[in-house]
């Protein structure tokens, strides 16, 4: 078993406790010499401390665990090897950093990131000034995605209060698997006076998947959703009627900077809540270990889509009650990634492209099937992914199907 030194924290938490060293050694039962060498990392953190500050705090132990340490890591990494730097970092380096000085280099990383945006809105700024009529594309929503996306990522892919909430509402009108369209409608029709309108045939070119009409009180849908897809736009409009204060709420929280941000935000957080409502977090976890992660048998327990399942895996980080890490990621066949989640410390580079050799491309000529690949990152992990495609909408000629690839991986499966 790996030996996990934590002195850094254990001594921030004794000095945010304001305890001295002999206060603290008491209240874990130690000795003063033991919890001095701790502090200093010339013992390891073992698992009856950990189990005693527990005891003692209340805390949440995942302060302690090394994903976070790992998560910032790869963060450094890709910020100290920046070439323009001049130096060298070795790796053990770098995780003296990430272990010991975790504020430190979570400030490192978010100064590289402001220069490199600084950067590349000046480069744009200067091809403007330069008439080149072609360079539209400015750097602000690229900005706001990853704004969003760091959002998720800080909180764990894990909302708690919405989580918590939706459960308590799919218990309220005991949502059954496979008949959440229904139950949600029949929520909706009784306890906030919407009607549902499933939009014809005619309307499925042009017309949006969900149109809300406050006036009339009227929910449109489109006819070409599915049953699992309309169970999740019906709990984001769920989400969007009951708690719209609270969505605001965690918005501004999140310290966003750009109006564009705080709307994908809203959006983000009112599917999260739809996720959590379709697929309630106790019973959900319970059947995805019952069923050992499958994610083709939990498709068809739920009724609801591939991507789906994979989505909620990947949120499934509730303290005390935590389920397989998952990372999450969608991309098209141009290479675009248009959704990344994440509960592990696996983090995607925000600069350059992805490998060739990855199986989620793969996956685009085996439509249909899951593919299956260990990978060995650049971190020395070795990885699990599954990858297979999905399609989205079912229109005629003029409305084609768009067709993505899901990957899923699991936390490290060895270093």
């Amino acid at each position: 078993m790996k030996k996990t030194f934590m002195g850094v924290r254990l001594k921030r938490l004794r000095e945010e406790r304001r305890l001295t060293q002999a206060a603290l050694a008491d209240k874990l039962g130690i000795s003063l010499s033991y919890l001095n060498q701790m502090e200093n990392n010339q013992r390891p953190l073992t698992l009856p401390v950990l189990l005693a500050l527990n005891s003692a705090f209340g805390l949440d132990l995942q302060m302690f665990a090394e994903g976070d340490e790992a998560r910032l890591m790869s963060d450094l990494k890709e910020v100290l090897s920046d070439p323009s730097l001049g130096e060298t970092i070795a790796t053990a380096e770098v995780r003296e950093i990430a272990l010991n000085m975790p504020a430190v280099g979570r400030a490192l990383v978010g100064l590289h990131r402001r220069s490199r945006q600084a950067v590349e809105q000046a480069a744009v700024l200067a091809t403007r000034l330069g008439e080149d009529r072609q360079a539209d594309a400015a750097m602000l929503p690229s900005t706001a995605f990853e704004e969003v996306r760091d959002f998720f990522y800080a909180n764990h892919n894990y909302i708690a209060e919405l989580d918590e909430a939706a459960e308590q509402i799919a218990l309220k009108i005991n949502l059954k698997a496979g008949q959440a369209a229904s139950t949600l409608a029949s929520h909706l029709e009784t306890d906030f006076g919407v009607r549902i309108v499933i939009d014809g045939v005619d309307d499925i070119a042009a017309g949006p998947q969900r149109r809300f009409d406050a006036e009339a009180r009227t929910l449109h849908l489109s006819s070409r959703l599915r049953p699992g897809q309309r169970a999740f736009q019906l709990g984001t409009q769920i989400a969007m009627l009951s708690f719209d204060r609270e969505l605001q709420a965690l918005v501004d929280k999140a310290g966003l900077t750009s109006k564009e941000a705080r709307g994908l935000a809203r959006i983000g957080l009112a599917n999260y809540f739809a996720g959590a409502l379709v697929l309630p977090y106790a019973f959900f976890l319970e059947q995805a270990e019952r069923r050992r992660y499958d994610v083709e048998l939990l498709t068809q327990q739920f009724d609801v889509g591939f991507e789906t399942i994979c989505h909620r895996l990947s949120t499934l980080q509730r303290p005390n009650e935590r389920g397989v890490p998952f990372f999450f990621i969608r991309v098209d066949r141009a290479g675009n990634i248009s959704k990344r989640q994440s509960a592990t410390d696996f983090h995607f580079s925000r600069v350059g492209g992805t490998c060739p050799l990855w199986n989620v491309y793969e996956a685009f000529a085996n439509p249909g099937r899951i593919l299956t690949q260990l990978a060995r990152m650049p971190d020395e992990r070795t990885y699990l992914w599954i990858a297979r495609t999905v399609s989205h909408g079912r229109g005629g000629y003029l409305a084609p199907a768009k067709t993505f690839a899901v990957a899923l991986v699991p936390t490290v499966l060895k270093a």
